[in-house]
This record gives structure tokens, sequence and C-alpha cells, in this order.
């Protein structure tokens, strides 16, 4: 069974859920310039997810952060490092890209139930 959390965008979904895990994806929705605020929404995004999902970031098991402005990486690992489980640490990657209008940020993870 699959089940979709439904997202802004009637073709997209937000989440994912099949076979016990849990795939997701967030950016921040007030587009402020700031790397660490779009980061720390985007991330609350990722936690109502989870919820909604019936898990929580205790159990991603990867994630990939995409940013616009790689000379801001410290700002997002700011928001990051304030937010991870630290006895749970997921696998990371962070990628330098083009993101659409004014997203700075935006967090995909793959967690279990």
């Amino acid at each position: 069974m699959i089940t979709r959390l439904s997202g802004n965008v009637s073709t997209r979904a937000r989440g994912v859920i099949a076979d016990n895990h849990v795939f997701t994806v967030a950016v921040a929705s007030d587009k402020v310039p700031s790397m660490y605020e779009q980061t720390k929404a985007a991330l609350a995004g990722i936690d109502k997810n989870l919820a909604e999902a019936g898990t929580d970031k205790s159990r991603i098991l990867t994630a990939i952060v995409y940013i616009a402005d790689m000379a801001k990486k410290e700002e997002m690992n700011r928001a990051w490092d304030e937010w991870v489980d630290r006895a749970n640490p997921p696998m990371r990657a962070c990628l330098g890209v083009v993101l659409d209008g004014k997203d700075l940020v935006e967090v995909v993870v793959t967690a279990v139930k």
C-alpha cells in the first residue's frame, strides 16, 4: 500500500509512505532572505510531515539538503545542528543548486516508521 501526503500542487506529494518507509520534502513557506531562517522553517516542515506519517527525526535514514548559495552553507549547518537528533544522526549530503524563486533551501529525507 502507498499513502501520499498531498502537497501544495496537485501533481506533487510532499510525502509518500510505502513499505514502512517515509519519503518527504520541505521548503520554507516564508521566503525570508536568511539561509538560517529558511532552513529552520524547512526542518520544521520535515518534522510536521514525519509526524503526519507516524514517525520522527530520530528515524531518518538519509537527508539531502539542496542550497542555493554554498557560501551560506554554515548558516544552514547551524540550523541543522540545532535541529538534528544527535543520538541518531542520519547520513546527510548537501548540494549547491539553483532553486525556484526565492527558495534558499530544500530538504529531502527518507525515514522509517
